[in-house]
């Protein structure tokens, strides 16, 4: 604590005017920030006001309004509940027949199917304008908010102020908290209306600070942005978002299809995109039985439960919806619930319920995968790209089937030993 003390107050450099040194101020600010941040305890609340007095710092040196400053930013209060959620992980990851049934229901496809319906009007002028088509948007507000439904109930800028003060990610959140208040000053908010997630994710579209300023868009025209009291704000921002993003006008996100028996499973994967062409060439086929279409796209296989689950052919826009959220899992559920809303049918061959590996199962497979040669990355317990691509090419070698997936057989060979869920 002392070492704080000491430095609160000398970095607080002014001119003769009593203005705030511009660039070396903000440089300086900056590095208060880090120093008076980062080693804290935030539930010690003397630390969490050293911390709060440099963000302050940092605040006029960024030339955010003196009121914001004094009557916001200066009463923010530390959360200790978004220390907790921040660190907790769950003990057993999801796999995808979990993640995707608790998603892609029927109660959410029926009212994601009204709410369309109820929308068409305004999206029938979005989709002109950002090439996105409404159920697009409909399946995005279902999945982050249950068409809020759940918009958040956390303090947004006092818990964007805890994780600023918070040495895990300091610089992430300092950022944001400076963006939450830029927006708050912009659209006139108060700091009340401003709840969302424990992160600081906001409104019925889930936008962080940084995409509510730099992609919200006033979708009903009444002269402000507000993404927690406006559908019509949310879906228009979440439209422009994804047009920025690199949306391709008139291309599906993906489909499911049907894979041959003498199918290479080892050429599946998301980093591994060829035209449609070869894939129709190796006898990847529509669930009906007929040839790919002709197009000029590229695209990936996706086994996410591996050989025995469903098989997706993903195109461009599936990677631009993984620039909302970089979960393959999460990609597929928006594009296959959009699929829903717009109409069509349930999976042909969906996924099959399976035990959970845990964080330390998986944690365990990576290790054994780069002591072997093959690069899983950090060993973080989390079944990324990398450790997928890992898993193939240590399959490749061992004479299995090359589909990245974690299945028994593969785990047995890697002397890797499950936990059981219960």
């Amino acid at each position: 604590m002392g070492l704080h003390r000491k430095f609160a107050a000398p970095f607080i450099l002014r001119s003769n005017n009593g203005e705030m040194i511009g660039n070396m101020a903000k440089r300086l600010g900056i590095l208060i920030a880090g120093l008076l941040c980062s080693p804290l305890a935030i539930g010690q609340n003397d630390g969490f006001s050293f911390c709060l007095a440099a963000l302050q710092d940092r605040a006029r040196a960024e030339q955010i309004p003196a009121w914001v400053i004094d009557t916001v930013l200066a009463k923010l209060e530390p959360q200790p509940r978004v220390i907790e959620l921040d660190r907790s992980q769950p003990e057993f990851t999801q796999t995808f027949a979990d993640y995707f049934s608790r998603r892609v229901t029927p109660e959410r496809i029926d009212q994601g199917r009204r709410l369309r319906d109820e929308y068409q009007p305004f999206l029938s002028k979005v989709t002109p304008r950002y090439g996105v088509p409404g159920q697009y948007l409909i399946a995005f507000w279902g999945l982050e908010t249950h068409y809020g439904g759940y918009l958040g109930t956390l303090p947004t800028l006092d818990a964007l102020a805890t994780l600023a003060c918070d040495d895990r990610r300091h610089d992430y959140f300092s950022n944001e908290l400076m963006t939450a208040l830029r927006v708050l000053n912009r659209e006139s908010l108060t700091p009340q209306e401003m709840q969302g997630s424990w992160a600081g994710a906001m409104g019925h579209t889930q936008f962080m600070p940084s995409a509510y300023l730099n992609f919200a868009v006033d979708g009903d025209q009444d002269g402000h942005i507000n993404l927690w009291k406006s559908e019509q704000d949310a879906l228009a921002s979440a439209a422009n978002f994804l047009e920025n993003l690199g949306w391709q006008r008139g291309e599906r996100w993906g489909r499911e299809v049907l894979l041959p028996d003498n199918f290479p499973y080892a050429q599946s994967g998301l980093e591994n995109r060829q035209p449609v062409s070869h894939w129709a060439n190796l006898g990847v086929r529509l669930t009906s039985k007929a040839r790919l279409p002709d197009v000029d796209m590229q695209g990936s296989i996706l086994l996410p439960s591996g050989h025995t689950g469903p098989a997706f052919l993903v195109y461009q826009n599936f990677k631009v919806i993984m620039g909302w959220n970089r979960s393959e899992f999460y990609a597929l559920s928006v594009g296959l619930l959009a699929d829903r809303i717009a109409g069509g049918g349930a999976l042909l061959r969906p996924p099959v319920s399976e035990p959970a590996l845990s964080h330390r199962t998986i944690t365990r497979l990576q290790e054994k995968l780069n002591q072997r040669g093959f690069n899983a990355g950090k060993a973080d317990g989390i079944m990324g790209s990398a450790t997928r691509s890992a898993l193939r090419a240590f399959q490749r070698a061992s004479d299995m089937i090359a589909d990245g997936y974690p299945d028994g057989a593969t785990l047995r060979a890697l002397a890797v030993d499950t936990e059981p869920t219960s």
